[in-house]
This record gives C-alpha cells, structure tokens and sequence, in this order.
C-alpha cells in the first residue's frame, strides 16, 4: 500500500489529508472512512486500528488524479530525523574513506522536512550545495533494544529521500548536524510504501541534476542494511511512530566531482528508487 499526505491541488482548504495511491490515482481516506487521521503520525500510532478498513480502500476507483494532487511531506514533524553516513561501499571510497566497522549517524534538524515536489533553498550562506539520493524508512511502533530479526516488524515504510547538504557548514566541526540541517534539506516522499510491498534492500536507486544521471546504483549495496540501523539505534534511544532515517548515499556525489559540481539556481534534482517512486525539487535562492 502506498500512503500519501496531500491536499487537491485546486482546493480552498490546503490542509493535508491521507490519500491510498492506486494506480495514477489517489482515494481520498477522509471520504470514505468517518473519524480517519489527518495526520500521518497518528496513523501510523494507530495503524492497528485503521489497517483492515484501509485496506477495503484499496479496491475503490480514486477520487482525484494523481496530477490533480499537490504532495506534502509524508510526515510534517517527525519526531527524528536521523542520517547514516558512509553506508554504500562505493560512497566511502569516492570519499578516500575507510569502510566504517561501526555504524555512523548524525540527526538532521525537523524544520529540514521538505515535500517530494517543493523547492530546495539555496542557503544565503553558501553555494557548495549538494544532493544525496536515499531510501528513507519510517518507524511503525515504539519500541528499544530490538533485534535485527524483529527489526522488520518495528519499521512502518519507505520512501525516497535526498539528504540536502551543505558541504563547507558539514565540515565547519566533526559533527554533520548543521550542514545537515538547513531548512527545506530534507525532501521526501513521494508517499510510504508499507513494507509488504517491497524488499528494501534490492531497490534500483538513481539521481539526475537536469536529467543528466549523477548516482546510479542498487541498496543492495548497503555496507549495514535497514534492520541493522534499527537494531543498533535502539540500544541507544527509544525509536516512535513516525521517525525517519535517511540510510545513506552511493557514490556520485557532486563534491568529489573535479571540479566540484555544486547544485545552482534553477537546477532540478530527481531522486527514483525502484518500486517506490521519484521527488523531484528544483533549486531556488532562499
């Protein structure tokens, strides 16, 4: 199942609502279920609940095209927003890095949430702005000290992600967080694909700056896979409905390029994985 947050495009009222993608079309949940969340954290909280009548969704004709759709971020606020640095052994090595023996993250600040299709910002306060193509997974259920054989059942989705970074801010100190963390950094979506649907580490994942391809790989690269993340951050912290974690990039990232290739004004930055989907931002002067 693939669960959106939008709002019609042509709608007085542009307050996000939950929609089921089926095809080229979206069911509005709101019309057919009485009393259903508007916002996909309390969905998720309460997936239990509204699985089985989300479900009987499935089979009706949508209620609006998917071109008549404007798609917000699946989740406005997250709880967390984490990243995994160096999670693709071809990433490490563009890098002149060593592959990591442990597991490496940052956070990324919650006003970086962006939607699949809105506008990246050209912060004032560099050019050296940079894409990184991501599968993003959502947390499905409270939980610590999972096991990596349970991590499957704790985690709710997937989408795609771009982890936005600012190169000169990211290595101002030895932590990622603020080079990370600018607003709007952290595009994604389009929707989340239920884990039913998909294995997350076989996907196709690809990222295009004007069309022109710049990373082209496959998850099954990852150096730690999704259900090692979320066994190893739980021993740390409590993970909730609705968090998300960015798992990394492959390699083809425009600051290793000689010249560097820094994203501009008016660039256009799409992000595909395979059986999930494409965001697709363009780049515009905060």
């Amino acid at each position: 199942m693939k669960l959106a947050s939008f709002s019609p495009a042509n709608s007085v009222d542009n307050s996000p609502r939950i929609g089921i993608v089926i095809d080229s079309g979206m069911v509005d949940t709101r019309k057919h279920l009485a009393n259903c969340p508007s916002d996909m954290k309390i969905l998720i909280d309460e997936w239990d609940q509204w699985a089985e009548k989300f479900k009987s969704l499935t089979t009706l004709k949508p209620d609006f095209a998917l071109s008549g759709c404007h798609f917000h971020a699946p989740i406005s606020r997250p709880g967390k927003i984490m990243g995994m640095g160096l999670n693709y052994s071809d990433h490490a090595a563009e890098a002149n890095m060593e592959l990591p023996k442990e597991q490496m993250w940052f956070c990324k600040a919650v006003t970086s949430v962006n939607g699949p299709y809105d506008p990246i910002q050209l912060p004032k306060a560099s050019s050296k702005l940079d894409y990184e193509a991501e599968l993003v997974f959502v947390i499905g259920k409270r939980c610590r000290h999972v096991s990596r054989e349970d991590a499957k059942s704790v985690i709710f989705g997937y989408c795609v992600g771009n982890d936005v970074s600012v190169r000169d801010w990211q290595f101002k100190s030895s932590q990622f967080n603020i080079g990370k963390s600018f607003d709007s950094h952290a595009p994604f979506g389009p929707w989340i694909v239920t884990p039913d649907e998909i294995d997350p580490h076989n996907r196709a994942i690809r990222c295009t700056v004007n069309g022109e391809e710049r990373q082209n790989s496959n998850t099954s690269y990852f150096i730690f896979d999704c259900y090692d993340m979320v066994a190893f951050l739980s021993q740390a912290m409590t993970l909730e409905p609705g968090d998300i974690f960015y798992t990394g990039t492959p390699s083809g990232v425009g600051a290793v390029m000689t010249p560097p290739k820094w994203l501009k004004e008016g660039d256009i930055v799409r992000v595909e994985i395979e059986g999930i989907g494409a965001i697709e931002n363009r780049v515009l002067p905060e």
